[in-house]
């Protein structure tokens, strides 16, 4: 069984919102073991939107689309699906009386132009909607199915769960499953992980995968099974062997962040961080401090921009801010001041151009002190940009959750 997502609005080709509909749907889709093989974004250009929906309707049995079912003239959807399955608009009665009754709830009246959105292809299945002014409708043709909804993300996660989810169980007699688990990695680059989970790259179900980010790597397992309980357990078998070659460098899984873990163990242990940053600016703190459990297990807190306060007030003793030296006085400085458990000190270059033609510059070094010695550790990235702050907010946190 395969599926595509059609979402309509030039507003999402500009990028002036972020398109969420998608990705919901997809999940619910994959939850019952419909492959979503395509996506596609189209303007609000009723003969190119037509046009997208055959070509849909002509290589997958289910074609959903969201967006541009509104009262204004650019809401093309309507128009477009009549096109594409060979239909006129016609009037449809319930929807009308179904937006008339919402508009009364609201007391408010309802204008002329709303009645367009009771429009849709001749012979659909209407889909009404009591959460919006927008409904939607199904339309059959040569045993494909095209479904469509609102683009309001809150009208179409409820109309999806409430009828489309019912409607394509029932349909098509849906019971498998798709599902996935995310594991979270830190502290390994995406080649040298890639190296040590290849050969579980290569196999098809479960399959294995990876998604880079700024400093971290998600390792997705995805099973194909008859039942959510067999995928689960395709999933717990395969989990089991990528835990084996990556180890603790996995900090945890779906949902989990690196900042909500680490204030977790801290909570844990009854554990307290005195930390100095540099040219981070406060994120760590910030991270750390906004994570679930995060309040109180920061105990102080300092942001230095000037080196020659740092060096005054920190005892560097003429060390350059960013040294494995500077690092450890400062961490230990922040550990004797504070009384917290641990001290850390991130010491960096504040270059701001810090990734000229892809070459790294400046460097980071981080320490930590504490109940255990450790040595400083260096990282080959510095300055204040966005990507230099998170990654090495990332190697901090990681650092920290590791050793507490």
């Amino acid at each position: 069984m395969q599926a595509e997502i059609v979402t309509i609005g030039t507003e999402l080709l500009l990028g002036q919102i972020i398109d969420t509909n998608a990705a919901y749907i997809s999940q619910q889709l994959a939850a019952v073991g419909v492959n979503v093989f395509y996506r596609t974004n189209v303007g609000d250009n009723v003969e190119r939107a037509a046009q997208v929906l055959r070509e849909a309707l002509d290589r997958s049995e289910i074609v959903i689309t969201t967006g541009g079912l509104g009262p204004t003239a650019d809401d093309v959807t309507r128009e477009a699906v009549a096109r594409a399955s060979d239909r006129e608009l016609i009037l449809h009665e319930v929807l009308l009386k179904q937006i008339e009754a919402m508009f009364t709830r609201w007391g408010r009246p309802m204008s002329s132009s709303n009645r367009v959105q009771a429009m849709a292809p001749a012979g659909c299945i209407p889909i009404e909607n009591p959460v919006g002014t927008a409904p939607g409708f199904i339309v059959e043709k040569n045993y494909h199915i095209m479904l469509s909804l609102p683009g309001v993300p809150r009208e179409m996660t409820y109309l999806m769960d409430k009828t489309v989810m019912p409607y394509l169980r029932q349909r098509f007699g849906l019971r498998g499953a798709i599902k996935s688990k995310m594991l979270r990695v830190s502290g390994m680059g995406e080649s040298v992980l890639g190296e040590r989970i290849d050969d579980l790259m290569r196999e098809s179900n479960p399959s294995v995968g990876t998604m880079a980010h700024t400093g971290q790597v998600d390792v997705r397992i995805a099973a194909k099974a008859e039942s959510e309980d067999e995928a689960d357990a395709m999933i717990a078998a395969m989990e089991v062997r990528v835990r084996e070659r990556l180890g603790e460098f996995i900090f945890g899984t779906d949902k989990d962040t690196l900042e909500g873990v680490t204030a977790w163990k801290l909570k844990q242990s009854g554990a307290t961080l005195a930390l100095v940053e540099t040219n981070t600016g406060g994120v760590i703190a910030q991270r750390l401090t906004g994570a679930p459990h995060g309040i109180g297990t920061l105990k102080s807190a300092w942001i230095i921009t000037d080196p020659q306060w740092a060096a005054k007030s920190l005892g560097l003793d003429g060390h350059a801010l960013a040294s494995a030296e500077a690092a450890q006085a400062t961490a230990e400085w922040a550990h004797r001041t504070s009384g917290a458990t641990w001290g850390m000190g991130v010491m960096g270059t504040f270059g701001a151009d810090e990734h000229l033609y892809g070459q790294r510059t400046g460097e980071v070094w981080i320490a930590l002190t504490g109940p255990r010695a450790l040595k400083p550790e260096r990282f080959p990235y510095g300055g204040v940009s966005e990507q230099s702050r998170t990654w090495i907010a990332n190697r901090a946190l990681d650092l920290l959750r590791r050793n507490v």
